[in-house]
């Protein structure tokens, strides 16, 4: 039979033996205590087993493990509370045994190959660099005014009218993005407005998007800069507003571009533009001086004045205008002086034309073609010079007075013997001299631009007359030929110098053409 071999029993009741008494240890010989269940006095499970399953505690139980106590092995099901809120591992791992987080080194990563790691809604994050990324707002298609916040990306729906939005106050590394969702910015606009003093590319204003289809990110870099576009799907649109403008006639080129023509004196009002994208190409001609008579030679061609077009589209221009910049447009009035071409006189030389003008750019008239009475013979200085008239020694008017650069014009040419004068000057070339033999000088050639759509020669120099029937050629660009009899008005709006007439009288030669005035710019 069993035995058990005490030195003392504490206690008996009933059926229950107690051994040892409170904070008393009881020694087993061999260290070896066998049951299926340990309790407290209460009744309650301290540690029982189950087949091959071993529970501590029971239900409504806190167990505690001292904190010099190391715990090895797998805990699983349960909750771990730590007084002092840390709790020291190398590694966290879900229950698939994939890392959640992990520490190598000074290198901690979160989750593993192949894991999506989300920020809970209505969370916030900081310390993240978000160069490159946004979370896209799919559930809430903006339809009227909002306020942006870092991090997000909208799709705008102006179908039914423009939209303001204003960004956040930016902090380096934020990121706003925004896509137009029913390709309505060129019907109605999307403003973008900074918070306070925030720039937008450099500029403290805000920036109009009115490109169909347009997608846009914009990250805050620093103060200088602000809000910089990091990647459109269009074309550069960041650091200022488009030109909205009326005046003249006005016609759209290449999708983009707008283009104001004056054939006569107007305005070009102004009523939105700012920044970098407020700028305007032109082309500025002055009226074309007449041509002389008696003798007379021909008129030049007005002064010529261009942009090279790289700020609008880059269309084909005139030697003229290369490098030469875009005017910067702000909201205003631009009155703008269309010259008329020069008037012929009786016996002597032709008038010049007078100035055309737009903003800061005035093109000189072109100087008229010399006669031949004393003090008529030589021709007048203008944007271009008249040519000289009479029979050898006349001197041809000079071009490009007063001076800018490029050069506005060019010289008229001399007389030569044998009553042969000399052609007026044109926007490119000098007016040619007459020759002995051969014919009176021909008009220099004029620009070719096609700032409006198409190439257009205009300010051409006019014709030397002759006695006979070998006149001087006009000068492509509105330049008339001269005559033996009476010579013809060079056509309105070409800036061409009108022709020499070999006789006397009130109407033989030819007049100067009128200017014109052309300005482009992008508007979406």
């Amino acid at each position: 039979m069993s035995k058990i071999e005490v030195n003392e029993i504490d206690a008996q009741s009933g059926s229950t033996i107690t051994v040892g008494s409170a904070c008393k240890s009881v020694a087993v010989p061999g260290n070896v205590v066998k049951t299926n269940a340990v309790q407290a006095s209460d009744g309650g499970n301290i540690v029982s087993q189950c087949g091959t399953t071993n529970t501590i505690g029971a239900s409504g139980d806190t167990n505690n493990i001292p904190g010099a106590a190391v715990v090895t092995g797998n805990i699983t099901g349960a909750e771990i509370t730590s007084s002092s809120n840390v709790i020291k591992s190398n590694a966290y791992q879900a229950s698939d045994g994939g890392n959640i987080v992990s520490q190598s080194g000074t290198n901690i990563t979160i989750g593993a190959s192949g894991d999506t790691i989300s920020l809970a809604s209505g969370a916030s994050q900081s310390g993240f660099g978000r160069s490159g990324s946004v979370n896209w707002q799919t559930g809430s298609i903006k339809t009227s005014d909002f306020t942006a916040a870092n991090g997000e990306g909208y799709f705008i729906n102006t179908t039914s009218g423009a939209v303001v939005m204003t960004l956040p106050s930016g902090t380096a590394g934020d990121i706003v993005a925004l896509a137009d969702y029913a390709n309505t910015f060129d019907s109605n606009k999307v403003t973008v407005t900074p918070n306070g003093s925030d720039n937008i590319g450099g500029n403290n204003g805000s920036t109009d998007l009115t490109t169909k289809g347009l997608g846009l990110t914009l990250v805050f870099v620093d103060s200088t800069q602000g809000w910089v576009d990091v990647g459109d799907n269009t074309q550069d649109v960041i650091g200022g507003s488009f030109i909205t403008a009326t005046g003249g006639t006005i016609t759209t080129v290449c999708t983009n571009f707008k283009v104001h023509t004056f054939t006569g004196p107007g305005t070009f009002c102004v009523t939105a533009g700012a920044g970098a994208l407020s700028v305007a190409d032109y082309l500025v001609i002055a009226g074309g001086g007449a041509g002389g008579s008696h003798v007379g030679a021909g008129g030049a061609g007005g002064g010529y004045r261009e942009s090279s077009g790289t700020s609008s589209g880059c269309y084909s221009v005139s030697p003229l205008g290369s490098g030469v910049s875009a005017l910067p447009i702000s909201v205003q009035a631009y009155p703008i002086t269309v010259g008329g071409g020069g008037s012929k006189s009786t016996n002597n030389r032709g008038g010049n034309g007078s100035n055309s003008i737009f903003s800061t750019i005035t093109s000189t008239a072109g100087g008229g073609g010399g006669g031949s009475f004393p003090g008529g013979t030589n021709g007048r200085d203008g944007g271009s010079g008249g040519g000289a008239g009479k029979s050898g020694g006349g001197t041809g008017g000079s071009g490009n007075t007063p001076p800018v650069s490029p050069p506005q014009g060019n010289n008229g040419g001399p007389s030569g013997p044998g009553y042969k004068t000399g052609g007026g000057g044109g926007a490119t070339a000098a007016g040619t001299a007459g020759g002995n033999p051969g014919p009176a000088g021909p008009g220099g050639a004029g620009g070719n631009s096609s700032i409006n759509g198409s190439p257009v020669p205009r300010a051409g120099g006019g014709g030397g007359s002759s006695v006979g029937p070998d006149s001087g050629n006009g000068g492509s660009g509105g330049g008339t030929p001269g005559s033996s009899s009476s010579a013809s008005n060079a056509s309105d709006n070409t800036g061409g110098g009108g022709g020499g007439a070999h006789p006397s009288g009130p109407n033989v030669a030819g007049n100067g053409g009128s200017g014109i005035v052309i300005i482009r710019y992008k508007f979406q």
